[in-house]
């Protein structure tokens, strides 16, 4: 096994635990043994963990929990960024010092989480870095990103399109609204009256959601809306269809309208986080972190992520 000689492995770690299912209240951190890097796997020194919805939501309850096959006690977390501090034996690809992010279902919030990179699966993965991108940033990726890239996809926006995107305020939003405007389409984003001036600043049109909001989008776009994303429940799908947006071209991510089709992260394009992550690099794609948290206020943290106010990401440093 190959090790930093300025990082020698850790006896113990710090992690993000849950003995019963639950809201925030039954998250705290603790002191476990650091786990080890085995054949074809590496060890992650985590800098910073971005929080998701889907953190708390599979670890609500316990039915919801053994569906993504979570047992207790569980971790916490899924999207994490940091250096490599250990590589295993057949390891390739990556070395000790090399910075990466990626997901690591249910467990990113803690000191350091072993990645097996060769798997090639979105729950248990890591990525290079890149130069010009800092670790609180490529901690929001992996998720949010799949899953905005893997929502357009379904729709497949263009330069003469006019999306609706419902949620567009929100951590999947930020990259959906600048993805949509980097394949040339317009975008008009739902959102409260208060995100009115941060969808102005991501590149969409602001709408506010709720009754009347067929109205609301008419009135901004005359001419039709073509593609519609419902990144939160199922108004924005159901306003679409009002406007004449045929279901092909309709997607929903956290919630089902029969004859819609859905996204989830899994079902992103080979190398679109990749791809996600060059375009923050070049600066020509920014993620909004609306909030930082040390680990030791998780409880705080996650809170405030499932107000489902926030306009942009929450991240745990480490």
């Amino acid at each position: 096994m190959q090790e930093q000689s300025d990082h020698p492995p850790a006896g113990r770690s710090r992690a993000v635990r849950l003995d019963s299912f639950g809201g925030p209240e039954v998250l705290d951190v603790r002191e476990i043994p650091a786990p080890q890097a085995g054949p074809g796997q590496v060890r992650v020194r985590v800098t910073a963990a971005g929080l998701n919805p889907m953190d708390w939501i599979i670890t609500a309850d316990a039915d919801t929990a053994a569906r993504f096959g979570l047992s207790l006690p569980a971790g916490f977390g899924t999207d994490y960024a940091g250096v490599v501090d250990q590589a295993g034996d057949g390891v390739t690809g990556f070395a000790p010092g090399d910075r990466v992010f990626g997901a690591a279902l249910s467990r990113a919030v803690a000191a350091f989480v072993v990645i097996d990179p060769a798997a090639g699966t979105a729950a248990n993965e890591a990525h290079h870095t890149p130069d010009g991108v800092d670790d609180r940033t490529a901690a929001t990726l992996a998720i949010a990103g799949r899953t905005a890239s893997a929502a357009l996809g379904v729709v497949a926006p263009g330069p003469d399109d006019t999306v609706l995107i419902g949620g567009a305020a929100g951590g999947v939003g930020v990259f959906a609204v600048q993805l949509a405007r980097l394949a040339g389409a317009r975008v008009i984003g739902t959102g409260s009256a208060t995100s009115s001036g941060f969808l102005r600043d991501l590149g969409a049109e602001p709408v506010a959601y709720g009754d009347g909001l067929a109205d609301r989008v008419r009135a901004l776009a005359p001419g039709g809306v073509t593609a519609a994303v419902d990144l939160h429940g199922t108004e924005t799908a159901h306003t679409a269809r009002e406007l004449g947006v045929p279901d092909a071209r309709i997607c929903t991510v956290a919630a089902q309208v029969d004859g819609v089709p859905t996204a989830n992260g899994a079902n992103a394009a080979p190398g679109a986080l990749e791809e996600i992550a060059r375009l923050v690099a070049a600066g020509r794609l920014r993620v909004p972190v609306a909030a930082s948290f040390p680990v030791e206020q998780i409880r705080r943290a996650v809170q405030l992520q499932a107000g489902r106010h926030v306009h942009g990401k929450v991240v745990i440093d480490l």
